[in-house]
């Protein structure tokens, strides 16, 4: 079988290809996992960097759009014959006339599109939406509930073939904790770790109020915050410093790089995760990697990326009362999961060979159908 898994989002800093794929890190990942079970994989991804590597017996191919679209490219037609691929895998579903003029080139050719916290569009984009929808043969989800706004929208035919697979896996290992503290100088008793974006949909305030709360019982807990994107930061800020049960215990390190934040995970006792929606979280991923139990809102991707609480914990969104309880829970009754449990869940649900296997039978099934007949609707 040879994959052609392809992204059209085009990186806007621009970077070196052998940059982005260290930065991007699902995009090698879920191509590695792919091939891991033996099939050929070739990734196409729009640069205006142009370029070419092989990673992992993965070949990646970087090329410049042309007229805006990577479709439109004579590279990229030029080598699409000469891969001659079984079918196609497409990152994301923003992307409706690339998907539809794909199809025009390769008709024969199934493909499949990946969800990547994609939103239901707007009203007026949902003809061309819809367009892309039809051109596919199947499309994957975290969560397959998070295909219903879409098929109650009508974007989606009741037929199409939806597939609960993560959006993606990590390389992450467990490791010993005394040394990873020694690394990364965490401490406390919990040492809760946070790793996402201060913003609104993370909802870092519920966290916040839940270690407050939390600190009545627990002395020693500490909450530790990674984060890039801060639109949020002066309202964190400013609840941390009106709060006395905060002002020392909470640490927020900003934007860490990747590496280190695999110690912090290692060095962690729980993982904290407050969001009101996610594609498939790669930081919950990557906790789960390690071995570190996680306690996050129950939306449809966490609830299926734990296992509907197989490990971990599912919170109501914004309760911070629930929160400080598990985090209560947890810690004085010893509830934290051993490390090896968490990693087991991990290798069998959500490690490069589970994941490679999932994708590797929707496009067996996908292979084995008929392409869908391309009718505006």
């Amino acid at each position: 079988m040879h994959v052609v898994q392809i992204s059209f989002f085009i990186d806007p800093e621009r970077r070196s290809p052998e940059t982005l794929l260290d930065e991007w890190h699902s995009l090698a990942d879920v191509a590695t996992a792919v091939a891991t079970t033996g099939a050929r994989v070739t990734v196409i991804q729009a640069s205006m960097v142009p370029g070419c590597m092989q990673r992992s017996g993965v070949m990646f191919h970087f090329i410049a759009p042309a007229r805006a679209r990577l479709t439109s490219s004579a590279a990229f037609q030029a080598l699409l014959k000469n891969l001659a691929p079984d079918v196609f895998h497409i990152h994301g579903l923003g992307f409706p006339q690339e998907v539809r003029a794909l199809r025009d080139l390769a008709p024969k050719v199934p493909i499949l599109l990946q969800d990547h916290a994609d939103r239901v569009p707007k009203f007026w984009r949902r003809r061309v939406w819809r367009q892309g929808a039809i051109a596919a043969s199947g499309i994957s989800f975290c969560s397959r509930a998070q295909a219903e706004p879409f098929l109650k929208a009508g974007l989606l035919d009741s037929d199409m073939p939806i597939f609960e697979i993560p959006e993606g896996t990590s390389m992450f290992v467990p490791g010993d904790k005394a040394e990873a503290r020694s690394a990364t100088g965490m401490y406390g008793s919990p040492a809760v770790l946070w790793v996402a974006h201060l913003d609104a949909n993370k909802d870092p305030l519920t966290v916040l109020n839940a270690v407050s709360e939390a600190a009545r019982d627990l002395q020693d807990i500490q909450l530790w915050c990674c984060f890039a994107s801060a639109p949020m930061l002066s309202v964190v800020q400013s609840r941390i410093a009106s709060d006395a049960r905060l002002r020392d215990r909470v640490h927020l390190l900003g934007r860490v790089p990747h590496a280190e934040i695999e110690q912090l995970m290692r060095a962690a006792d729980l993982f904290v995760l407050a969001s009101h929606r996610e594609g498939g979280n790669f930081s919950l991923t990557e906790a789960l990697a390690t071995g570190l139990t996680p306690i996050v809102t129950d939306i449809p991707s966490s609830r299926t990326l734990i296992g509907n609480a197989t490990v971990g914990a599912l919170l109501p969104c914004e309760d911070w009362r629930a929160l400080a309880d598990e985090l209560r829970t947890a810690s004085v009754a010893g509830r934290a999961q051993p490390r090896s449990q968490v990693r087991a869940y991990f290798d069998a649900q959500l490690s490069s060979d589970a994941l490679g296997q999932k994708f590797n039978a929707a496009y067996s099934r996908l292979i084995g159908s008929k392409p869908p007949a391309l009718v505006a609707s």
